[in-house]
């Protein structure tokens, strides 16, 4: 997997490659690009790229001093983007929303177009099943506590935890592979600890929301109809707040619409992005 070197540490990513559309997604916590495995192989003739940003499931732990709030995280995003030279990018965002936040920041001017999927907007950070982790990690020793319970069946598939993401459910080897570089590395769970607990205030939170109306580039809404965890009222929201956007409600998923209508999700993509 190539690594890109941004200001806060290194970014690992895969890259279809090719000349077409160039479409990036990025996921959520304790998560990397294989959140988007059933849809990438049916966007032949699109480059597709996933960078894992460091919510938990990174192998390489950031800088000391990085910034890995929500803000942060955007940020990093950004330098993902300057890193690579990409121009006129389809930014696909499901789960983690936080990505919105590179607009607050002046950040925006790579990005062509927005998908916002089923994700953390407004004051949802962090959506309800992920407080008490949050709340967990800021306790001392928390995040260690907080990864000795990702191997519990309750974690993983409980509808009060991950469960909560798709209908389908996440096979449980996936859950090892993106749980294992937190559990067994020190520096990564700092990483996540930091990210967990990074979310602004309520107050701060919609005060940025509200500079997202200077985005004035195509965006699309896709939410899920039955999604425990956004809620679909900010779908709505979302689309009367962006100049240029438009919504698409998903039946029959949660959350992670590409793991539970990897199909449906290709198809939004290809019309939108192409």
């Amino acid at each position: 997997m190539p690594i890109v070197d941004v200001p806060s540490g290194p970014i690992a990513y895969e890259d279809t490659g090719g000349d077409g559309p160039v479409v990036v997604f990025a996921h959520g916590l304790l998560m990397d690009g294989r959140q988007w495995r059933k849809v990438i192989p049916l966007l032949a003739g699109f480059r597709c790229i996933t960078p894992t940003l460091p919510m938990g499931a990174h192998t390489q732990p950031m800088n000391d001093d990085a910034d890995l709030t929500e803000t942060g995280m955007a940020g990093i995003l950004a330098d993902f983007l300057d890193a690579l030279g990409l121009d006129d990018v389809t930014l696909v965002l499901n789960d983690w929303g936080g990505g919105q936040f590179a607009i607050a920041q002046g950040r925006d001017k790579r990005i062509g177009k927005l998908m916002l999927v089923s994700c953390t907007a407004f004051d949802n950070y962090p959506p309800a099943p992920a407080r008490p982790a949050a709340l967990l990690c800021r306790v001392p020793g928390g995040g260690w506590i907080l990864t000795r319970m990702l191997g519990t069946r309750f974690f993983r598939h409980s509808t009060r935890a991950y469960g909560a993401l798709t209908k389908s459910g996440i096979p449980d080897s996936l859950f090892d592979e993106w749980f294992r570089p937190a559990v067994e590395n020190a520096a990564i769970r700092r990483d996540l600890v930091k990210f967990a607990v990074g979310a602004p205030s309520r107050r701060r939170l919609l005060e940025l929301s509200d500079t997202l109306a200077r985005f004035d580039r195509p965006v699309l809404v896709v939410w899920a109809r039955e999604d425990r965890m956004m809620p679909l009222e900010h779908a709505d929201r979302l689309v009367d707040l962006f100049p240029d956007a438009s919504k698409v409600v998903v039946d029959d998923s949660w959350t992670l619409i590409p793991e539970d209508q990897p199909e449906t999700m290709a198809d939004l993509v290809r019309g939108f992005a192409g």
